[in-house]
């Protein structure tokens, strides 16, 4: 059964009347969570991370299923369930074949993106043939011809973080989640185009393997980016949900 923050948050994106607030204290720290991305009405760009303790997403070969715990991954999918369109990059798909559907929660499918400008995927994950939901495979222009299965292919002239927004809000995709894998979520954020990063953090020590978040080498700590935050648990692991319109510094 659907929790009262959550039917209370489905009827905001849907753009339906305000109901009251929900009166207990969890409840509403869900809301604070989520209702900026809930009652976006512009272009609107959360990216979201789960990392170990010590900065890593994955294994050396790419395992990362599952880093974080399923409190979290609760969260991944409400919102999925909130966004226009979920976006990940060609390695995640690689690696972890996701099927991005909110399947963990009520609420809607988002449109599926994969960014791959090099088309270095075959047709047969399972996004681009399940059906699941709608799919655009983005790419550089010149790599557009080939089909991935059911996926509608859109070439772009320069596929940067910038050019691919516009495309998805040519389409009414102006609510969107970049849910990984690192590189992907490091080159939107560097590029200044993120509103929110929410990085979930594990009780996991790693070692080693790939890291998570990755920008341009700064000489001193006042470049660094310092925006306001708020942290919240989620069963053993903490999340961190940064304000990138409020960030101090430069990447």
């Amino acid at each position: 059964m659907m929790d009262t923050a959550w039917i209370w948050l489905l009827d905001r994106r849907a753009g339906r009347p305000e109901a009251p607030l929900p009166s207990d204290a969890e409840a509403r720290d869900r809301i604070e969570l989520l209702r900026p991305f809930a009652e976006a009405e512009g272009r609107f760009v959360l990216a979201h991370l789960g990392q170990s303790i010590d900065g890593h997403i994955a294994t050396g070969c790419g395992q990362s299923q599952y880093v974080t715990g399923p409190c979290n991954l609760d969260h991944l999918h409400r919102l999925r369930a909130l966004a226009d369109a979920v976006l990940v990059g060609a390695g995640t798909v690689a690696h972890d074949d996701p099927r991005l559907t909110t399947r963990r929660v009520d609420g809607p499918n988002p449109v599926r993106v994969v960014l791959d400008p090099g088309r270095r995927l075959d047709a047969g994950h399972g996004l681009f043939t399940d059906g699941a939901a709608p799919t655009l495979l983005l790419c550089s222009a010149d790599r557009a011809g080939k089909p991935a299965g059911g996926a509608e292919i859109i070439g772009l002239d320069d596929p940067c973080p910038a050019a691919v927004l516009d495309a998805l809000a040519a389409r009414g995709l102006r609510r969107v989640m970049i849910e990984g894998g690192g590189t992907t979520v490091s080159r939107f954020l560097a590029a200044g185009v993120l509103d929110r990063l929410h990085v979930a953090v594990a009780p996991l020590i790693i070692g080693s393997g790939k890291g998570g978040l990755r920008l341009p080498e700064i000489a001193h700590l006042d470049q660094a980016l310092r925006p306001p935050c708020r942290t919240y648990l989620m069963g053993s692991d903490v999340l961190f949900d940064f304000d990138l319109r409020g960030a101090a510094g430069a990447a």
